[in-house]
């Protein structure tokens, strides 16, 4: 797993500039000096620039084809603009035989209007059907290993490569179990869908988790398998790669692919 190097301020306003979101370098000059918790209000957080773009160099360095995201916003737009520099670099074609969504993400959310917000921003900066299937689904309270957690009714039917775990929000969960729910200012998100499909997921999988540190650690000891942890306590994000042998032939192929120069 490539992870991005640390670039400074006037670094990053140029990323942004060069792929044609200097619109987000305006945001969030605008917004950090008069930064308030946002969880319960009806707009969206500001662009958080280190987050997207460590999310784009992710993408990008470590050749990811087909991107789960839990939670859509600006980070939909900065991994749609990803993929499709992958799928330039790349070519358009299933870039190894089990791809059945190349270059394509999915976002699931439980919030119509960020979901709209999403799509629409997606539509003013690509000039092209984008490969985008947006996702709704009622989150609500559950048990998992006998711990409170948060569960999607539904997922989307695909197999990532790449997840992004900004998703649900611990706000507008439905029900509680016991008079606990995490709609409550104190408590933090808690998803566990990744854990429930994790027996799935192929080696080189990555995972990154954005500002949910106890649900990373949540995670982190319930997953079965072989990951890799890290957490990056400067951008408040953690990452896991799933560190095992191919698991057969496909797969094989699958990480050379990554690999390859």
């Amino acid at each position: 797993m490539k992870i991005p190097k640390k670039i400074n301020q006037k670094q990053l306003e140029n990323f942004f500039i060069k792929i044609g979101l200097e619109n987000f370098v305006k945001l969030n000059a605008r917004n950090s000096k008069n930064y308030v918790d946002r969880r319960r209000q009806n707009l969206p957080q500001p662009p958080d620039l280190k987050d997207l773009y460590n999310l784009y160099q992710f993408i990008v360095l470590n050749k990811r084809t087909t991107v789960l995201e839990f939670g859509c916003g600006y980070s939909s737009l900065i991994m749609h603009l990803a993929l499709k520099e992958n799928e330039r670099r790349l070519g358009s074609s299933k870039p190894f035989e089990r791809c059945q969504y190349p270059y394509y993400l999915f976002s699931i959310d439980n919030q119509k209007k960020y979901m709209r917000a999403a799509k629409k921003r997606i539509l003013e900066y690509s000039n092209k059907k984008p490969k985008i299937n947006f996702f709704f689904s009622r989150a609500k309270m559950t048990m998992f290993n006998n711990n409170f957690a948060v569960e999607f009714d539904k997922l989307p039917r695909v197999n990532p490569d790449f997840i992004y775990l900004d998703g649900p929000s611990a706000f507008g969960v439905h029900g509680n179990i016991n008079n606990f729910t995490t709609d409550f200012p104190d408590y933090m998100p808690m998803s566990c869908d990744i854990i429930k499909f994790e027996n799935f997921l192929v080696p080189g999988t990555i995972i990154v988790s954005d500002g949910r540190a106890a649900n990373s650690i949540f995670l982190k000891n319930n997953f079965k398998r072989e990951w890799k942890f890290i957490r990056d306590f400067r951008n408040d994000q953690c990452y896991f790669y799933l560190n095992e042998k191919p698991l057969g032939i496909h797969n094989k192929k699958q990480l050379e692919f990554y690999n390859s120069k």
